[in-house]
């Protein structure tokens, strides 16, 4: 029989998959199987769709339920070619040249068939994991170099043995998916194309900890996530890979979905356990640090769900192989997520020390206007923006630090030269005062301020004394802020100032 594939992914449904895998099903004429698959993140090409043909997985896109009679009709259950057809999938630049670790099943398999995903590599890491004691587990994430992916870029391994070496018979395993950043998505993918890889991460690193319990905090805004995690939970539940005698090793692990209320600032660590606790999300002083006084004042892991979905692979290939990948102290791949004004949009998983320009230019194919790139903002809209000039800089935590820009959840939002950076520099003040918790007084007040100062700046007023106040402004933020929401926000304003000052100086209207 053959195999047709048609993603379920959110993107992918958004423009019409689920009309086109009802309109293959109807018009096919012959017993076929559909599949509904992860995307490939090849979003341009959405609703992608592929069949299993001698030559490979041949894909064709964008499909339209208007466009499947015709499809069929020119052999799209044999691969044949037409218009629409990408090619034979594996082979295509933008799969080919990727190196695929967290996104290795996504796109691949039935996100929520335990036999695909065993047949495809996974538990091959939790497997490894309880033949080996705590601290080993641990010591293979600390030597592979992975570092959270949620933005801080904190070593994981570190994270993990501090937990570990705490007493007492509760710890807790949290993963934070509130992925609120703009331009990020590759979390929510991972959840909805391969929900398993996660629940396997998350089981790993409460068996290396000693935690039994877990708690997954996904957005409100990602229902399909919600509900992939929460049927894959129970599937895993009934093959035994959670539970009171995880796979017959003897640990127990626990394994809940939490869906949050829309607040960008739980995506900081401190925030997402207030609000698990049934709090006002806000954030925590610190020390004492959540590894130490968590979820419930007990010692808990917190990482993201890339960094949690690598923890299979360095466990399943050892560490060394992991940490061949990468630059310095950037080891592995990361999920680079390629949005904004582009032509080509989606995922590309590579080793960090790609550039910019071979991202935004060579996958990405420039602006989807096809007017010159102005400028980038990289790791969210607390990230700095980037001109064209500084293209060749590799993405790595290091390099784009010494930038004075920030690599983040590894989002890339692309501008053309209509943007106008003075609106977009009060934008992220603007953004700040909405979403600040109010907790600290440079947050809460400086932003505010912020949006005040750069208006009376575009508007011609004092400009020189308003320029002067708003770099304290940004000083004062940076320096004063309890957590990264008001200690970032001056970097888009003042990278905004710094390359493209002329926006600023307009004369008024």
């Amino acid at each position: 029989m053959i195999t047709v594939y048609v993603p379920v992914d959110s993107a992918a449904t958004s423009v019409g998959a689920d009309d086109v895998a009802a309109a293959i099903q109807r018009e096919a004429g012959e017993p076929i199987r559909i599949v509904r698959n992860g995307s490939r993140g090849m979003l341009w090409l959405e609703p992608f769709v592929e069949v299993e043909t001698e030559r490979g997985r041949v894909g064709y896109g964008p499909v339209t339920p208007a466009a499947v009679p015709d499809l069929l009709a020119a052999g799209l259950l044999r691969g044949a070619d037409h218009e629409l057809c990408q090619g034979v999938v594996d082979e295509l630049p933008w799969m080919r040249d990727q190196q695929r670790l967290c996104f290795a099943r996504v796109g691949v398999t039935d996100p929520l068939s335990a036999a695909d995903y065993q047949a495809h590599g996974g538990l091959a890491g939790l497997r490894k994991a309880i033949e080996l004691d705590q601290a080993e587990v641990v010591q293979q994430v600390t030597d592979s170099g992975l570092r959270g992916r949620g933005g801080a870029g904190f070593p994981a391994g570190i994270k993990w043995n501090t937990v570990r070496n705490e007493d007492g018979p509760l710890k807790f395993v949290c993963c934070n998916a509130d992925e609120g950043d703009s331009g990020t998505f590759a979390d929510r993918m991972l959840m909805e194309g391969d929900p398993f890889c996660l629940i396997e991460g998350m089981t790993i690193a409460a068996y290396a900890v000693g935690a039994i319990e877990g708690y997954i905090y996904i957005r409100s805004e990602y229902p399909d996530a919600v509900n992939t995690m929460r049927r894959a939970i129970d599937i895993a539940y009934a093959h035994g890979w959670l539970g009171e005698n995880v796979l017959g090793a003897g640990f127990q692990f626990d394994l809940h979905v939490r869906v949050g209320g829309g607040a960008y600032i739980c995506g900081e660590e401190t925030s997402m356990l207030e609000s698990l606790e049934g709090k006002r999300g806000m954030v925590r002083a610190k020390p004492p640090i959540p590894a130490i006084t968590g979820l419930f004042g007990k010692p808990t892991v917190v990482n993201n769900v890339l960094t949690l979905a690598s923890v299979p692979t360095i466990l399943a290939e050892g560490p060394n192989t992991y940490a061949e990948l990468g630059v310095e102290r950037s080891r592995g791949t990361q999920v680079f997520q390629l949005t904004g004004n582009i032509a080509r949009g989606g995922i590309f998983e590579t080793a960090f020390g790609i550039t910019i320009g071979e991202l935004v230019d060579g996958y990405g194919g420039g602006t989807r206007t096809g007017r010159p790139v102005r400028a980038v903002q990289i790791g969210g809209p607390l990230g700095s923006y980037v001109a064209p000039t500084q293209f060749d800089l590799p993405m790595d935590y290091e390099a784009l630090a010494a930038a004075d820009a920030m690599l983040g959840h590894g989002g890339i939002v692309v501008f053309d030269d209509t943007v106008d950076m003075a609106a977009m520099a009060r934008f992220a003040f603007e953004f700040c005062a909405e979403e600040s918790c109010g907790k600290c007084t440079p947050c809460r007040v400086g932003a505010v301020r912020g949006v005040e100062v750069i208006d009376k700046i575009t508007g011609g007023e004092d400009r020189d004394g308003n320029l002067a106040l708003l770099g304290d402004l940004c000083e004062l933020m940076t320096d004063g802020s309890l957590c990264a929401m008001g200690g970032l926000t001056p970097n888009p304003v003042k990278s905004a100032l710094a390359h493209f000052p002329e926006d600023f100086l307009k004369e008024a209207k």
